[in-house]
């Protein structure tokens, strides 16, 4: 491929000095160009048929790689050159990555990032969740680059204090399979066991082996939304409320369910770790019901986000579930506010629950007004939950089994290649911290 060739395809991110290009093959580096590809460097695991976006540990590992090109005195002269030769997935991916950086670290709006990407090439796919199927939702570049720059806003996004091991050392399923989506607040891991093994080809842990992360980092409540596999006492007796609000795997859950949700994450002292089986689909669609509510994003851009933490989360009718609920949650969210507002206004102390409707939410194993019995048995009267093979099992074992990492892939980012980022040239995000820099080694039992 010519110079010529490859000039024709580049996009400018940075004026001289900064490309992006999709090509038919790879290319090598010259005296005037330096180039690199990351198409088997950064590969996504999937469960099925799903791709993308690439998680938070990739992001920040290629946002390491190319600030650290274009800081680079030898590398000063050239051109840098981003590039894929990969396919329809690969490419979008690639996008997305180099999109994210523009908006993280070069002051770029997402729709101008999305505008540069479009301009050469207007033919990327959309992401994909993690069902066995057909695709019931479109998920694009666009709006992954608007929940990176939400959460950059939020304070949710953070490098100069993000640590990589520990990340992708906790969302493997031996060591908790468990992800921060908003830091400090919600925690999304997979479903515990009565007692640490292996069932289907992946490790489960008893609720014990999660208390000394959970006081580490002031998770105060545990949300089940999956079938009673474990006794709550188990958490309620080391000092953690307990919450069930059981809906059958793979659906959506219904208005009550919702509105016990978000009374009790409105409500907690601390932060809540959610779980489902998986910790993927449940899970991720009440999550994303409380940021549409709170943080007024768009259903799309809270799916987006969620799966950059924790990707596979939010599946099949989920994604058009979160995407209905967005209008009305906008709503409420409007009205909590303005109720807030109108209490500091006038001086009220805040209240112990917030919203009405707790009464009825199950806390520490007990109902202050218990539903009828016969709601109480459709509740959990779902024999594959309780019996059979469900997508949580299913998707659980899928990810126990992926293959480990290349070395190219596992190499860590040294603390040099950390602050290169925070002491960049180009603008760096606003810092809250993400996660705390020791995390304590979940045991097994």
């Amino acid at each position: 491929m010519t110079a010529d060739d490859v000039s024709s395809r580049c996009i400018e991110f940075i004026k001289d000095q900064l490309y992006f290009a999709i090509l038919k093959q790879k290319i090598k580096s010259t005296a005037e160009r330096h180039c690199f590809c990351i198409d088997e460097e950064l590969a996504y695991e999937n469960f099925y048929a799903d791709f993308g976006p690439l998680n938070l540990a990739m992001f920040y590992r290629f946002c390491c790689k190319l600030t650290k090109k274009l800081k680079s005195i030898t590398l000063s002269r050239k051109k840098i050159i981003f590039y894929t030769c990969g396919d329809q997935k690969k490419q979008v991916n690639a996008a997305y990555l180099i999109g994210s950086y523009a908006v993280m670290n070069l002051n770029m709006m997402p729709e101008e990032a999305y505008s540069l990407l479009v301009s050469r090439n207007s033919t990327y796919i959309p992401f994909r969740d993690a069902s066995f199927g057909t695709c019931m939702y479109n998920l694009n570049i666009l709006d992954c680059l608007r929940a990176v720059h939400k959460a950059l806003q939020y304070g949710w996004l953070d490098f100069s204090n993000f640590d990589v091991e520990e990340y992708e050392h906790y969302e493997r399923a031996e060591n908790g399979d468990l992800n921060w989506i908003i830091p400090g607040k919600f925690l999304a891991f997979s479903g515990p066991h009565p007692k640490s093994k292996i069932e289907n080809g992946y490790p489960l842990h008893a609720p014990e082996a999660y208390i000394p992360y959970f006081r580490k980092h002031n998770i105060t409540a545990i949300i089940r939304l999956n079938k009673k596999m474990y006794d709550a006492r188990r958490f309620t007796e080391s000092g953690f409320e307990h919450h069930d609000l059981f809906f059958v795997d793979g659906s959506t859950p219904n208005d009550s369910i919702v509105r016990k949700f978000l009374n009790i994450c409105e409500n907690a002292e601390g932060a809540i770790a959610v779980h489902c089986k998986a910790g993927l689909g449940r899970t991720g669609t009440l999550i994303a019901c409380y940021m549409m509510k709170h943080y007024s994003l768009t259903a799309a851009e809270a799916i987006a986000w969620i799966r950059i933490c924790r990707p596979g989360s939010i599946i099949g009718p989920q994604q058009n579930f979160v995407e209905e609920k967005q209008n009305s949650l906008w709503a409420e969210g409007d009205v909590f506010r303005e109720k807030m507002l109108s209490e500091r206004e006038n001086g009220k102390m805040a209240v112990t629950r917030i919203l009405s409707g707790v009464d009825d939410i199950t806390i520490n194993g007990s109902n202050k007004n218990r539903s009828s019995k016969k709601e109480e048995m459709e509740l959990y009267n779902d024999e594959e939950e309780r019996n059979g093979l469900t997508q949580g099992d299913k998707l659980r074992a899928l990810k126990s089994k992926r293959q480990a990492r290349s070395s190219s892939v596992s190499s860590r980012i040294t603390p040099t290649c950390c602050s290169t980022i925070s002491n960049a040239s180009v603008s760096v995000p606003r810092a809250i911290t993400l996660y705390s820099n020791v995390f304590r080694i979940i045991r097994n039992l």
